[in-house]
């Protein structure tokens, strides 16, 4: 049963705190299936779209995003593939007539007429009824009108998940919580009084171990051995919030390696006896879909429905079968192709009409800037390049280090990279005894500060005094926050500042042996050199150094959001990736890393001095983070960096403003107004994130320096020529294109399928258990991007939903070695799951697929 278990839980995606938000890509267990599979799996077992709906579309085309030619081109090649069995212009002009947006049905027919037809073709049911896929059989009383069982599934299901899950805001704990979820939930729900005394009594008397109940409660259901895992996958995706929070537990924690299973065992136990006076439920009438099959052709083929009665059984057969197959599923798709091409064919102009810049021909740049790939980087390198003798790279935010962070004072250790690998070596910040020890006191003076109010407010009486204490300082703090939120957030950072008086931080680079920690503490010699080479490899930096290389990471800044890690660096876990840049900027220093790279061919030039800064997506400004002794022509660098970037955070907030609603491009002040949106508590968006993010360029700088990519691309640097055996492209789409396409993928889903994959509306989430967000109180745990991160508006969407298009610059060899040697990514671009296009040396675009 346990290998049941795990093998269905690949139908959801595992979910971490909201704390710790990262980019998943929701169905990552899925890809071994096509992607038009795996829409028609999630449609029909728990009736979720995951195409682009008719509004979106219709928007898209209304905005020119998508283009006639295009819409014909993937038509006829659907044509091309299909046996007709009946004239190709009949076929083809259904298809354009149903492939038609906004369609209004003026032709009214007869509900009877169309029964009675429906009848007469009954013996063709067998045309349809092998696509049906397994439900739930809760699902299905509630389908027939029977019994309104699932939701009550969902909701006894929901609750329990809350006591058992909670990090922090239950005052009393789940009892029995460490021997599962299933023990836990027998041992309590037996007890519940909001359950029949019948029902009760049935789950005391239920197995003693979750493999035994799960067992049997397949029994009772009568599910046969061939539909268990589908009939277990369908039971993980009715809540796949909940269901992911316990998977996301069982890979993290050795002793809840059966939380899945557990909660399997609690949900089947529940439905058998919820249902069980219910059975056998009633199949599914293949009527109805006749019916629509029929009414298909009365509208979109100019078929009459008494014709069906002139037509032979060959033609019947040839009808209902188009109709079948190009259903509501083959259209969206064909529609969100046209679009795709759309878009690839307006990147292709683009970037193969840009002339190229000479502007660093043979000159070295006075200063480097090594950024992430985020596309929120992508205005900003811009705007940075076009103030001045400014050069900026392109590579993953955690800059190749396999790292766990600990920061100065703190107890808490944060994987710093991509959650598909697993940290390696641990950082930490340290400073002498005697400061740390005060940093210590004055940390734990203010925790103990937030602790005290906390237990006040959870304490009956004590809550009851608490307004009268707090009242006067959080009634200030509250105008403060409400009238004048940029001052107000000034002004607390400074005081926080001011008490805490954090020191001077040093970092634990050298290798030590520490028996506190599981992983090794700082680098030994040769991997201080691996990492640098890597990393500078990585990022096409092996030559012509400026005197100033600056490293920078991003993270954001915003006020009461529980979504705060959603905007930070996806590619570390949801965090800041700036202690990854002051990290690799320091390995950049060492003297004898510099002397080993010096003698394998990479020179670095005494006077380059590596720096770090971050990038405040949500401000667009750079702030330094580690800015050691610079040599004369580094602080020549530095100075004129301090001097163009004032122009460059206005410019670059004022581009980034004029995007959201009710803002203006135009704002007298847009880094004041990015601050005041940043400090705003009642700001629901302060940022639009990486909404929009549609393609993946791998390449050199010069090939889009000149582009205005409108924040839509990531853009990795890449040169084929120093990458002869290919090790370099190899490692690029392993790390950095897999977080780009899961990055794409999660506002792919939260755009498409908003009450499913997204989060619902800022203003009415409750954050439930500190470990995410709900809407009210009886809602699944929601695993995705809020409505304000993908939607304009209600009516229209913001984000394009559109499969990440990866361009690669290099021969074609090179794609096709990459093609065969990494089978992930080969079953990603022939399943669908992203799209490809290199660019070869004389600038000629090719379309993979």
């Amino acid at each position: 049963m346990n290998e049941l278990a795990t093998s269905a839980s690949k139908v959801i995606a595992p979910l971490g705190p909201i704390s710790t938000f990262v980019a998943r890509h929701p169905w990552a267990g899925l890809e071994h299936q096509t992607f038009e599979q795996v829409v028609r799996k999630f449609k029909d077992t728990c009736d979720v779209d995951l195409l682009p709906n008719v509004a979106v579309l219709n928007s898209a085309w209304n905005q020119g995003e998508i283009e006639q030619q295009f819409i014909d081109i993937v038509l006829k090649q659907w044509l091309d593939a299909q046996q007709l069995e009946m004239p190709r212009e009949m076929a083809e002009q259904f298809c354009k007539n149903a492939l038609r947006l906004n369609q209004k049905r003026c032709k009214q027919i007869a509900v009877s007429e169309l029964k009675n037809m429906a009848a007469k073709l009954s013996r063709f049911n067998y045309l349809i009824g092998n696509s049906i896929a397994v439900q739930t059989l809760s699902q299905r009383l509630e389908q027939h009108g029977i019994e309104n069982a699932g939701k009550e599934l969902n909701n006894q299901m929901i609750k329990w998940c809350k006591l058992f899950l909670d990090e922090s805001q239950a005052i009393w704990s789940m009892p029995n919580r460490e021997k599962g979820f299933y023990q836990a939930w027998r041992n309590l729900a037996s007890l519940d009084p909001a359950l029949q005394a019948s029902l009760r009594k049935q789950i005391k008397e239920l197995p003693l171990t979750a493999e035994e109940a799960l067992r049997e409660a397949l029994l009772v259901l009568e599910i046969s051995y061939s539909d268990i895992q589908s009939y277990l996958e369908a039971h993980l995706l009715s809540l796949p919030g909940w269901a992911g929070m316990m998977l996301w537990r069982s890979q993290e924690n050795p002793k809840d390696q059966s939380l899945v299973m557990d909660y399997l065992a609690v949900r089947l136990s529940m439905e058998s006896i919820l249902i069980k006076p219910y059975l056998p439920i009633p199949e599914q009438n293949h009527d109805l879909q006749l019916e629509d099959l029929i009414a298909s052709w009365y509208h979109w083929g100019d078929v009459p429905i008494k014709a069906w009665s002139h037509l032979s059984s060959a033609e019947i057969k040839a009808r209902l079968n188009l109709a079948y197959r190009f259903d509501h599923v083959v259209r969206e798709r064909l529609w969100l192709e046209a679009w795709e091409k759309t878009y690839e064919k307006q990147l292709k102009v683009k970037i193969t009409s840009n002339k190229h810049s000479e502007k660093r021909s043979g000159k070295t740049a006075l200063a480097q800037f090594a950024f992430c790939i985020d596309v929120r980087s992508e205005p900003f390198r811009r705007q940075l390049e076009n103030a001045g003798p400014f050069e900026t790279l392109g590579t993953a935010g955690f800059f190749g280090l396999p790292i766990e962070t600990c920061t100065l004072g703190s107890t808490h250790k944060h994987d710093s990279l991509p959650v598909m690998f697993k940290p390696k070596y641990q950082i930490k910040e340290s400073a002498s005894t005697n400061e740390l020890t005060k940093y210590k006191q004055r940390k734990q003076a203010a925790n103990s500060l937030g602790g005290t109010f906390k237990t006040l407010k959870h304490n009956l009486l004590a809550s009851l005094a608490l307004p009268e204490v707090s009242g006067p300082w959080l009634s200030l703090q509250t105008l403060g926050r409400t009238f004048v939120p940029r001052s107000t957030g000034i002004v607390m950072r400074k005081l926080k500042d001011h008490w805490q008086q954090k020191p001077s931080a040093e970092l634990t680079l050298d290798h030590t042996h520490c028996s506190n920690s599981e992983l090794q503490v700082g680098f030994s010699e040769d991997e201080k050199v691996n990492f640098v080479r890597q990393a500078l490899k990585m990022m096409g930096l092996t030559e012509h150094f400026a005197p100033l290389v600056v490293i920078c990471g991003h993270g954001s800044h915003s006020t009461n959001n529980p979504y705060a890690s959603a905007l930070d660096c996806g590619a570390c876990g949801g965090a800041s990736s700036g202690f990854n840049a002051r990290v690799l900027a320091s390995l950049c220093n060492l003297p004898e890393v510099r002397k080993t790279l010096a003698a394998e061919g990479i020179v670095i030039p005494q006077d380059t001095v590596f720096a770090a800064a971050e990038h405040i997506t949500t401000l667009d400004e750079l702030r330094w983070l580690y800015l050691p002794e610079l040599s004369t022509a580094a602080k020549e660098a530095y100075q004129y960096i301090q001097a163009s970037l004032p122009k460059v955070y206005e410019e670059a907030n004022a581009e980034r403003l004029g995007k959201l609603p009710g803002l203006s491009s135009q704002s007298k002040n847009a880094k004041q107004e990015a601050e005041k949106m940043a400090e705003d508590w009642s700001e629901v968006r302060p940022e639009w994130g990486l909404a929009r993010n549609a393609a993946f360029i791998i390449g050199d700088r010069k090939l889009t320096e000149e582009c205005n990519l409108d924040g839509r691309v990531f853009l990795q640097n890449y040169d084929w020529q120093k990458d002869r055996d290919g090790a370099l492209l190899a490692n690029i789409i392993a790390g950095p294109a897999t977080v780009a396409q899961w990055i794409n993928l999660q506002y792919y889903a939260s755009t498409v399928a908003p009450h499913y994959y997204g989060s619902g509306n800022k203003a009415t989430q409750t954050v439930t258990a500190g470990i995410g967000v709900m809407q009210g109180n009886a809602s699944d745990l929601l695993s995705g991007l809020p409505w304000q991160s993908v939607m304009r508006s209600d009516q229209e969407a913001y984000h394009a939903p559109l499969r990440l298009l990866v361009v690669i610059q290099a021969p074609s060899e090179y794609i096709d070695r990459v093609l065969s040697r990494n089978r992930d990514f080969r079953q990603k671009f022939k399943n669908g799951w992203l799209r490809l296009a290199s660019i070869d040396p004389k600038g000629n675009w090719k379309s993979w697929g």
